[in-house]
């Protein structure tokens, strides 16, 4: 029960990663509020709480801030991504990835730290895609590296009453991980030369991220701060060569 007596809200919860972090937080004995499009997730435990909301909607999000007075662990997770190149890129895709990825982040962070106390925890969910560039994800390999530099410069600007890192997954077993796979000329190969790439001879599980987070939203992490903490099964450690071929 590492976050009793704690206030949680976490951002995308409907699903995948998100889903996985609330289920965490109310293990760990958070009072966890969550958000995302759409009526209320079904099978939801009944204590969790649930709201509507657009994260690009800075109003709503001022709103959202003002119905649950603050909070003590803000999670933003909620994100957008497009398999397109710049040049395939159109406004419409700006919009939705830049939108929700980084205006979203931003008109949460915003509303909330005001109304966050002494010790609060900012989690950031970024992505080895902010340091590393996936092919053919431009704007969201660009909104990742925006969440980076945002989480860094409100660690230093809000510290000491607030920190605030972020999560950089690497590849999760989500939806987003098959769609990436399917850019792929043959995305059976690709993923099994991306398995050979990582250490632990697996892909992520939205589990492995919500572990990092409890952690971080813990006071066990009360010197933990600026940082973006890398989970990706040891993939970004390797050098391009394949290990599967040695």
């Amino acid at each position: 029960m590492r976050l009793a007596g704690k206030r949680a809200l976490v951002t995308g919860g409907r699903q995948g990663i998100g889903r996985a972090i609330v289920e965490a937080f109310a293990r760990e004995g958070a009072a966890v509020t969550t958000c995302g499009r759409g009526p209320r997730l079904e099978g939801l435990d009944k204590n969790i709480k649930w709201y509507p909301l657009d994260v690009t909607d800075a109003a709503a999000v001022e709103d959202l801030a003002y119905t649950t007075d603050g909070t003590d662990i803000l999670v933003n997770n909620a994100g957008v991504q497009v398999e397109k190149t710049v040049t395939d890129s159109s406004d419409a895709d700006w919009d939705a990835v830049i939108g929700t990825n980084c205006k979203g982040v931003f008109n949460l962070c915003r509303a909330y730290i005001p109304r966050m106390p002494e010790g609060g925890s900012i989690i950031n969910i970024g992505s080895i895609s902010g340091t590393v560039a996936d092919p053919s994800m431009a704007l969201y390999n660009a909104s990742k590296a925006f969440v980076h530099g945002l989480t860094r410069s409100i660690a230093v600007d809000h510290g000491p009453k607030i920190r605030c890192n972020a999560i950089c997954p690497g590849w999760i077993e989500t939806g987003m991980l098959d769609a990436g796979f399917d850019l792929a000329a043959d995305p059976k190969a690709a993923r099994q030369d991306a398995l050979a790439r990582h250490a632990m001879r697996r892909f992520g599980r939205p589990e492995d991220i919500a572990n990092m987070a409890v952690w971080l939203a813990s006071d066990e992490a009360g010197f933990a701060t600026g940082q973006l903490f890398t989970v990706d099964g040891g993939m970004t450690a390797a050098s391009p060569l394949n290990p599967g071929l040695f």
